[in-house]
């Protein structure tokens, strides 16, 4: 009797995390806690390396169940930096961004599907230049927990690598530089 006892107040305090767990986050752009940046080859002699700077967003999670998590996050093209102020400029010309027609880019994720311990795939659309098409993002829970000012935060991180054509991006840059790496890093706060 007091081994049932105790397995049934052992999973009903499973079930109870879990239920707690589940929750939606804003991504914490504010306190920089959150980038969006990118890498592509320069004539595959180094990498250059940029930010999107600004851009909001949000997620649900669950660690009891990662598959029912979602994203959705908007950025603004014009904010691309590479600390370099006449390459920023044509990177948001009509001969990459066009940021003038395409003033956001947006992802939604779709479906969110478990690789092994603290790992995912998150499906979803991503929509850049005008142009939206199906990206798996490959993302790592970093951890969750309490923050110092009375709130509770979650982080994760993500990778994939675009093809610029897919993208209506007609400027050819050469073939060690047909795509570019987004790495991702983000901190939400609990609403």
């Amino acid at each position: 009797m007091l081994k049932k006892t105790f397995a049934a107040l052992a999973l009903g305090s499973m079930l109870f995390a879990g239920q707690a767990m589940a929750a939606d986050y804003v991504i914490d752009k504010q306190g920089q806690h959150a980038f969006v940046n990118f890498k592509a080859s320069h004539l595959g002699y180094s990498w250059l390396w940029g930010t999107f700077k600004d851009f909001e967003g949000s997620f649900r999670f669950d660690a009891a169940q990662p598959e029912a998590s979602k994203v959705k996050v908007t950025l603004k093209t014009a904010s691309l930096d590479t600390n370099h102020a006449e390459r920023d400029k044509h990177l948001r010309s009509d001969d990459f961004l066009n940021v003038g027609k395409h003033p956001t880019a947006t992802f939604e994720s779709t479906s969110v599907k478990s690789t092994g311990e603290g790992t995912a795939d998150i499906e979803g659309n991503l929509t850049l230049n005008g142009v939206t098409k199906p990206v798996v993002i490959a993302a790592k829970f970093i951890g969750e927990g309490d923050d110092p000012w009375g709130g509770y935060r979650a982080g994760f991180e993500g990778t994939t690598t675009l093809k610029l054509k897919d993208f209506d991006i007609k400027m050819d840059l050469g073939p060690a530089t047909q795509t570019v790496d987004l790495i991702i890093s983000v901190e939400g706060v609990r609403k």
